[in-house]
């Protein structure tokens, strides 16, 4: 074990992570390590992927380190995998996102906001794991509460909700794109 450096040992760990590890959770792995080592070992990680100019590359998504093929490289690595992108209805996309920006927030709150009942995309939602019910709210009836999962967050690459676009940056996409059925999901990695 005297040859494997910090480095190696990290890119392994997280190489056979199926999900995004905190800092904090890799210095609870890595014990015997200091956490400015390890940080400092994971910028030096980082800064390899990008200045080799790898297939691959380190980024903090909700809110944990991952390694993600690069974007541009997704056509390639879904003819290995047979996958289309991901992909969501308009109304799917409309529920998620005021889920997204309001949460916590009721099934009634979503269908007024939306104007149409909302039960069938919700199921859809849930089941894929992109939502989850937090609780229930303290009114009659005791509605249930949806928030966003860390699934939501490793789908669209976000390592936190801060990360969300702007409404500006939202009006600006949606002067410039054009309106179809079915949106495709642009995925920062491919995995």
């Amino acid at each position: 074990m005297a040859d494997v450096s910090l480095k190696q040992i990290i890119e392994s760990v997280l190489f056979v992570s199926d999900s995004p590890l905190s800092l904090d959770r890799l210095c609870s792995i890595l014990e015997e390590f200091e956490r400015e080592e390890i940080r400092a070992a994971i910028d030096a990680i980082t800064a390899d992927c990008t200045s080799n100019q790898r297939g691959i590359e380190l980024i903090l998504v909700a809110g944990g380190y991952q390694f993600r093929s690069r974007p541009e490289l997704g056509d390639y690595i879904r003819r290995l995998k047979r996958a289309k992108p991901a992909r969501f209805s308009p109304s799917s996309l409309e529920t998620l996102a005021i889920i997204a920006y309001r949460q916590p927030v009721t099934r009634a709150e979503i269908e007024y906001l939306r104007g149409v009942d909302s039960g069938g995309i919700l199921k859809s939602l849930l089941d894929k794991k992109l939502i989850r019910i937090i609780g229930k709210k303290d009114i009659p009836g005791k509605p249930l509460i949806y928030g966003t999962t860390k699934e939501f967050m490793e789908t669209f690459s976000l390592k936190d909700l801060a990360s969300l676009p702007t409404l500006r940056e939202i009006e600006e996409l949606a002067d410039s794109g054009d309106d179809t059925d079915q949106v495709l999901l642009p995925l920062d990695g491919v995995e």
